[in-house]
């Protein structure tokens, strides 16, 4: 890797990432509670550490191995399963993810980044006027609820094909038959206890 290059990268997602703060007037507040706070970022495919500090209006980027509030190391492939939360226990215990340290921090900043909504139509009246402004930014829109919709309705056709066909978690009914037999067999271990204790007391 080219020496400089981590450099260019951290001054190039400190500037992209300073803009975006600047277009959401509601950054501040988000930034008063993340001010101090050092979060590092480490893939095990790239050998360096990325370590972002708050600062009172903006998010600096640097590369250090020095200590921080939160050390989060992953691979690429766990990557995108980090924004649910749901998920990180299976990480952890698979060995795909390491946190050290004060794992509110990782939060605050994954809110933050999450909560981000810069003002694009306000930026963009400035080169092409209020009125093409205002249509590119209905359409953007309108894009980001149908890719929801759409994220949504693959995930739920995930769940039904794991269910359905390929038969990688049980079905509801199947799940309650299972939770009687195993109630009506925890009835039957306590009647042979029963009985073995007043077969002993003979």
């Amino acid at each position: 890797m080219l020496p400089l290059l981590p450099q260019l990268l951290c001054a190039a997602a400190e500037k992209a990432v300073a803009r975006l703060i600047a277009m959401d007037p509601q950054a501040a507040s988000g930034l008063a509670r993340l001010q101090g706070k050092q979060l590092s970022f480490r893939l095990r495919e790239w050998p360096l550490t990325l370590v972002l500090s708050a600062t009172a209006d903006s998010i600096l980027f640097n590369q250090h191995d020095n200590p921080v509030d939160c050390a989060i190391q992953t691979d690429l492939a766990s990557l995108r399963l980090l924004r649910d939360p749901a998920q990180l226990t299976r990480l952890i215990k698979a060995d795909a993810l390491q946190i050290n340290g004060d794992i509110q921090v990782a939060q605050y900043y994954s809110y933050f980044f999450q909560q981000l909504d810069p003002d694009w139509q306000q930026s963009l009246s400035g080169y092409i006027g209020d009125a093409a402004a205002h249509k590119i930014a209905l359409s953007l829109r309108q894009l980001q609820q149908y890719l929801a919709n759409k994220s949504g309705a693959l995930q739920q056709l995930g769940s039904e094909l794991a269910v359905d066909e390929l038969k990688l978690s049980p079905a509801p009914v199947e799940m309650a038959q299972f939770s009687m037999q195993v109630s009506q067999l925890s009835a039957q271990v306590d009647v042979l206890l029963q009985r073995w204790q007043q077969f002993q007391e003979l």
